[in-house]
């Protein structure tokens, strides 16, 4: 079994990259998520890889597309606003298919907000972010360990589909302390073949051009629809989530990240007042677990998202159950912690009124 260590989410981040093979990193400073580009500082020196501190977020995000060019492993970090000054450049590496990894630690928002964990850049994430066709693949974490694996997962799928690929954390997953278990395998990055896109040098090297445009009659539509052949492959294999106590549910929490560990928390609270509560979170939120969730809409007609926001994952929910059961909402913006309690009260209201409860917490 994999040593325990305590570490904090970010730094657990940092490593788990480090460890899946990335040798790369350029990055800015914003908080919450302060302590990535910190620890690649001094950790990815002892790796043998490069760190970069960059001028900006849009230096930091077109340095990555030219270390990915190369076909190395690479990454940037940000937190909400800095992610959103990255958004012309991460179209540019959808659009010259270029894996990499990049991870949002969301703080408050909209404009600068605050500095505390908040989940309002879920449409941002899922939907691309950036102009144009693409998608992004993207796990949200709810625990530190997660924080720490799913970098290889990342860098394994962007690698297969060449899509960049992200981990979106709310800023108290990025600063909370847990004892950490790195179990996913460690990567040496001189051992990984040479991809045959990849720039490089060297003599009798083939030609290669990497880049997101082609001028030619017809071609930018023939690039876009290959693009999509791949995000439907990617749709079809690596949808991820995670399902608690739904075997006798009458109504099932959705909710990803810290919600999530609120949410099961409510859960316990609900199951002890004899309310049949289940959890089902999405691991990945892009490709969203849509098919799941509309065999569970089959026999589980209430549904309750809980989230750190206005509500954004709801639309997902909703499309995902297409009218076949009831869809809720608990939504607390502003970079407010929810409560168990809160989310308690709000599936009793559902249970009494027996009516649709789809209101901001106060």
């Amino acid at each position: 079994m994999a040593e325990k260590i305590l570490m904090k989410g970010n730094e657990a981040l940092a490593e788990g990259a480090i460890r899946a093979g990335c040798r790369f990193f350029a990055g800015y400073p914003i908080t919450p998520q302060n302590e990535v580009p910190e620890y690649m500082s001094w950790r990815m020196g002892q790796a043998g890889g490069a760190f970069v501190q960059a001028e900006s977020e849009v230096s930091a995000i077109n340095m990555i597309y030219g270390a990915a060019a190369t076909g190395k492993r690479c990454m940037t970090s940000s937190s909400s606003p800095g992610i959103s000054l990255k958004q012309e450049g991460l179209s540019y590496c959808a659009g010259a298919d270029l894996p990499l990894l990049i991870a949002n630690v969301m703080r408050g928002g909209p404009g600068l907000g605050n500095i505390a964990g908040a989940q309002g850049d879920y449409w941002q994430s899922t939907r691309g972010g950036g102009h144009g066709d693409y998608r992004t693949f993207v796990m949200a974490p709810n625990c530190v360990s997660e924080m720490a694996n799913f970098p290889h997962k990342c860098f394994e799928v962007a690698s297969k589909y060449r899509v960049p690929a992200m981990i979106l954390a709310d800023g108290i997953i990025g600063q909370m302390m847990e004892p950490v278990q790195f179990t996913a395998p460690e990567v040496d990055p001189s051992k990984l073949p040479e991809p045959s896109w990849a720039l490089g040098i060297g003599e009798g090297r083939t030609k290669r051009i990497v880049k997101s445009y082609d001028l030619r009659e017809g071609y930018l539509e023939k690039m876009v629809m290959e693009r999509v052949a791949r995000y439907r492959e990617l749709e079809k294999n690596e949808v991820l989530y995670e399902e608690k106590m739904l075997a006798d549910a009458e109504i099932a929490i959705v909710a990803y990240g810290t919600s999530a560990r609120v949410s099961l928390a409510a859960i316990k609270l609900a199951r002890e007042k004899g309310l049949k509560v289940g959890l089902f979170r999405p691991i990945t939120l892009w490709p969203f677990p849509k098919l799941r969730l509309a065999e569970l809409s089959g026999r589980i007609k209430k549904f309750l998202v809980v989230e750190m926001s206005l509500g954004q994952m709801v639309e997902d929910v909703q499309l995902s159950i297409g009218g076949r059961a009831e869809v809720n909402l608990h939504a607390k913006p502003g970079a407010a912690v929810i409560t168990a309690e809160e989310v308690y009260d709000t599936l009793e209201r559902i249970v009494k009124k027996g009516a649709k409860e789809y209101a901001v917490a106060q």
